[in-house]
């Protein structure tokens, strides 16, 4: 008999039998990990296995290739405010999606887990968008592909980034950037050297460059292979921040 317990993160229930769910966690210490839960989706479980919700998770199964079954304990759920703000929730299922769509299965990703907690808890601040652009490029570091924004590709001026190569992922100074800028994306101000130094948060303007930016990256590096493309829930939250910033 294999089993194991440990703290978790939903990121999706999907049903499966009569009334039980396939259900996919982010685990501190097993990475994406998937489960059968008996029962799911009775009015008592269906509310702490909504995506986003924190849990105590109990796995066993007869061989460890096996999917396996769950026992889950709710811990905490959906930060403060979010369901009544449809742009954080739209952030936090972009999150769930990410990571449930992009993720090996049970490959270790201690860091991301402790991450994924901190962008829960900045949902509940003023500053929460330039927090989840942050996530989203440590998700990309985590899946192999980093992103050096902290010096010119070409040797220049360190004060002046302000583009990104979509090629290589590295930031471009403005005059190195001159030749060529039209097929470069934007960098964020608040991704600058000076202004992460300094914790700059960036305004709206500044969060849709940040998630074109990350967005180029997840679709034309993270998802590339992927036969589904880049989650829907990423695509909706982007296009509902840029409407909202329209208004």
């Amino acid at each position: 008999m294999e089993q194991w317990t440990d703290q978790g993160i939903v990121l999706s229930a999907r049903p499966h039998g009569e009334g039980g769910a396939v259900v996919s966690l982010l685990t501190e210490n097993h990475g994406r990990h998937a489960g059968y839960v008996h029962g799911a989706m009775s009015s008592k479980k269906r509310g702490y296995l909504q995506q986003g919700s924190q849990v105590k998770a109990q796995w066993s199964a007869r061989i460890s290739d096996s999917l396996g079954t769950y026992t889950l304990e709710p811990e905490r759920g959906l930060p403060e405010g979010v369901l009544e703000d449809s742009l954080k929730l739209a952030a936090l299922l972009s999150a769930c999606g990410l990571c449930d769509a992009s993720l090996p299965e049970r490959d270790g990703h201690a860091g991301l887990y402790h991450g994924f907690i901190a962008l829960m808890e900045m949902l509940q601040t003023d500053h929460w968008s330039a927090a989840y652009i942050m996530w989203e490029i440590s998700l990309l570091k985590e899946l192999g592909f980093h992103l050096e924004l902290g010096k010119c590709a070409g040797g220049g001026d360190i004060d002046t980034l302000c583009y990104v190569s979509p090629k290589t992922g590295r930031a471009v100074s403005k005059a190195q950037a001159a030749p060529y800028k039209e097929k470069l994306l934007e960098l964020p101000n608040f991704l600058r050297p000076d202004n992460v130094r300094d914790g700059a948060v960036g305004d709206k303007e500044d969060i849709v460059r940040g998630l074109k930016m990350t967005g180029y990256f997840l679709e034309h590096w993270a998802f590339i292979h992927h036969a589904k493309g880049v989650p829907e829930a990423r695509l909706m939250f982007e296009e509902r921040y840029y409407n909202k910033i329209l208004t």
